[in-house]
């Protein structure tokens, strides 16, 4: 028993030397604020310290009976010292990734960590039919951001969309998801992020509407040249007819004509 009571109590220091805090994601949008929160109890004794830190190694902000902001967050980081928040303005790219508040003192005791994702927002969309059954019900589109580097195409049956790539209904790269459904009579392309969305939503008979009526003048110029061809077809026909009943005529005409100095009573 003797080794099982050792590892359960180093486990247990373990625990409370890192405190009880979880880590929490967090998405914020390029250039927007950041506010990070305690989530632990916090209580101060004289020699105590409560330090920010940015993945670890970087300090941003340290409290005792006064606020420190350390060099490289000046201007832009500030902190709360009656609740211990963070804020930090006009987050970049390179601020994503791991906060972490610790009380240090007689103890280490992390009081708040966060995984934070620093992300642009996502750009606009455009939905195109590529095929439309006559009833609608089935309709292949395609979605694309405005300047294509994303783009997928999306077949709805019966009120059921599904990717070409085999996901469903969904195409997802690693920082933005398309997502195409059918909603109220409409197709609805949505492309998102953690902080961010943008749609386009055109309504199926539209785009099926469209679709129906390019079929129909496409198939109106066929029936007008098959049409036209015909009726070449017929003239000519009717024309080299005419000629050769002409050249007919004209040839029993010259040999019923009588020869010329010939008696007609003879």
């Amino acid at each position: 028993m003797g080794p099982i009571v050792l590892l359960c109590a180093s486990l247990l220091l373990l625990f409370e030397a890192r405190g009880t805090s979880a880590v929490t994601p967090v998405s914020v949008q390029t250039g927007h604020d950041l506010l990070l929160h305690v989530t632990e109890a916090v209580d101060l004794r004289k020699s105590d310290l409560l330090t920010w830190r940015f993945n670890n190694s970087k300090n941003i902000a340290r409290y005792s009976d006064a606020v420190t902001i350390f060099t490289s967050y000046l201007g832009r980081a500030e902190y709360f010292a009656h609740n211990h928040s963070l804020l930090l303005r006009n987050v970049q790219q390179n601020d994503s990734g791991d906060y972490r508040a610790e009380v240090s003192g007689e103890d280490h005791k992390a009081v708040a960590e966060y995984k934070v994702t620093v992300q642009d927002p996502v750009s606009p969309v455009k939905l195109a039919v590529k095929h439309c059954s006559p009833d609608s019900s089935n309709l292949t589109v395609t979605c694309s951001t405005l300047d294509s580097l994303i783009s997928s195409t999306f077949t709805c049956v019966n009120q059921t969309c599904s990717c070409e790539r085999g996901e469903q209904s969904e195409f997802t790269t690693s920082a933005a998801s398309l997502h195409v459904y059918l909603e109220n009579g409409s197709v609805i392309c949505n492309h998102s992020n953690q902080v961010s969305w943008k749609k386009d939503v055109k309504r199926i008979e539209d785009l099926c509407g469209k679709s129906a009526e390019f079929k129909h003048l496409h198939g109106n110029k066929d029936v007008t040249a098959i049409v036209v061809s015909t009726i070449i077809l017929l003239v000519t026909i009717v024309a080299v007819i005419l000629y050769l009943l002409y050249r007919r005529r004209r040839g029993k005409c010259h040999q019923c004509k009588p020869t010329s100095g010939s008696d007609p009573n003879n």
